[in-house]
């Protein structure tokens, strides 16, 4: 076991380098993105889940989350993560690299096709239904044909067919956006990483319902599973690598 002494943030951890030349500090996240063998994945940013007085939110004493996190969750959508990612995926578009989206939506009216997790949450959104739109700020461009799974479970790449969906687009490596951000994005973040996929979570353009819980997934996330930037490094390596398209 080796020990690091990185002054406030000391910490005995004999993998972390191991993961962060694998992962991390990997030159093949930027090899990808000029390529343009790298996607953006914006999780679950839908009415269900990320609109007061909608959803989850529909009854907001029966949420089962305070009133304060909830004003600081919307807050936090409204003026940083929704910019944010909207700017984050006029990028992408402009540069030709793919906008995916995710949502949650069962198959069925009833939702007898969902995940036995969302059932016992009482998570339903119905195909048609207001809970399975997106949100109008960071919805699908339909002039960018941009591709949309649906799924019943937080973790993307466990419930659908996305990994063989990326694998025919030819995607290496991921940016991933949305909420929240310590349950569907972690595990799809998590999950990508284990497949193969080199990941970059951009942090300012993800929320959840306090900030203790999304400092924690950063915590874990940033030494074993993504690289961690903000949207302004983003934008930068977009910009620096990847050519406008005419």
């Amino acid at each position: 076991m080796t020990y690091r002494d990185e002054g406030s943030n000391s910490h005995v951890d004999p993998l972390r380098d191991a993961y962060h030349e694998s992962f991390i500090d990997n030159p093949k996240h930027l090899e990808f993105l000029a390529e343009r063998n790298t996607a953006l994945l914006c999780i679950d940013l839908q009415y269900l889940d990320a609109a007061p007085g909608c959803g989850v939110f529909a009854d907001a004493d029966a949420s089962g989350v305070a009133p304060e996190a909830q004003e600081y969750y919307f807050e936090r959508l409204e003026k940083c993560v929704l910019p944010g990612v909207r700017k984050l995926q006029d990028a992408f578009r402009q540069h030709g690299l793919e906008v995916i989206h995710t949502r949650i939506q069962s198959l069925t009216q009833n939702g007898r096709d969902r995940g036995k997790g969302h059932k016992r949450l009482q998570l339903l959104a119905p195909p048609g239904s207001r809970e399975a739109d997106f949100l109008e700020q960071v919805a699908p461009d339909p002039a960018y044909d941009e591709i949309v799974i649906n799924k019943t479970a937080s973790g993307v790449f466990s419930s659908t067919n996305i990994h063989y969906v990326l694998k025919n687009l030819g995607i290496e490596s991921l940016f991933v956006v949305g909420v929240y951000t310590n349950e569907c994005v972690e595990t799809t973040i998590r999950d990508a990483c284990d497949l193969g996929y080199l990941v970059t979570m951009v942090e300012d353009c993800c929320a959840t319902v306090t900030p203790e819980l999304h400092e924690a997934s950063l915590a874990t996330l940033r030494d074993r599973y993504a690289r961690v930037l903000t949207l302004k490094e983003t934008l930068g390596d977009v910009d620096q690598k990847v050519p406008m398209l005419d």
